[in-house]
């Protein structure tokens, strides 16, 4: 199965809105148009949070609007930037899943809500950790495949690590119990991370539109380009992810 990994896309209402300087939705518009030209396809999409930027219905039209030619399952999960009950609200309805779960080939992907009120920071709750847990025993998938916003790990930056998930360790040590889940994935920080875990594969995905400066101290704007990540994910339980920087777009 292959998973197209996008994440923190940024619209506004107006599609000539900027974030940081760049125009979101037209980055978003040549991140889609080089996955589509790349031949490579996707079976799922999965958009780990920042979905919009301005507590908007017409950003999530926007977003729906620019997805919906895919013609594939689009699984969202929110992040510190979205309006829950608005997003909720607008991908009630296939191709949309707001905070789903999906099973293929052996695997099961499954969408966790990292979000915390009034805090660009976030935190799982025991509700939705035992959400997860629940979807994950009562799965026949042999492989799980975990989605959300927040990092579960520091980035190495005194700013981002101020902003990170607070309970990432209670998170690790919750997927790891089942010893089916091989990887999670994750937004937020504008900049790409893969590195394992107690045998989890952590992978962050950078931005639809502008980056992060990796490493710093203090909060910076990187010069790289849009980006997205693409997932095989093997009935063995083997993955392949390749990380693709637009700078052809």
């Amino acid at each position: 199965m292959r998973v197209l990994h996008l994440t923190d896309p940024h619209l506004f209402a107006d599609i000539d809105g900027e974030f940081r300087g760049t125009v979101t939705y037209a980055s978003l518009v040549s991140v889609l148009a080089h996955y589509q030209n790349s031949g490579w396809n996707a079976d799922i999409v999965s958009v780990t949070g920042d979905l919009i930027q301005d507590d908007s219905s017409e950003a999530y039209e926007n977003f729906k609007a620019l997805f919906r030619p895919l013609r594939l399952p689009i699984h969202c999960v929110p992040g510190n930037h979205d309006d829950r009950t608005l997003m909720s609200g607008a991908l009630d309805a296939a191709p949309f899943y707001y905070c789903g779960t999906a099973e293929f080939d052996n695997w099961l992907i499954a969408g966790v809500d990292s979000c915390l009120n009034e805090s660009a920071g976030g935190v799982i709750s025991a509700d939705e950790l035992d959400r997860l847990d629940t979807a994950i025993e009562s799965s026949d998938a042999k492989h799980v495949m975990v989605c959300l916003h927040h990092p579960p790990v520091p980035m190495g930056s005194k700013w981002l690590d101020t902003v990170g998930l607070n309970n990432g360790h209670e998170f690790l040590a919750r997927i790891g119990t089942s010893g089916r889940v091989r990887l999670a994935i994750f937004g937020h920080v504008h900049q790409a991370y893969d590195k394992a875990h107690d045998g989890v594969q952590i992978i962050g995905t950078p931005s639809t539109c502008r980056q992060f400066k990796p490493l710093s101290d203090d909060f910076a704007v990187d010069g790289q380009p849009p980006a997205y990540r693409r997932l095989t994910l093997h009935a063995d339980g083997s993955f392949d992810n390749e990380l693709v920087w637009t700078r052809d777009a």
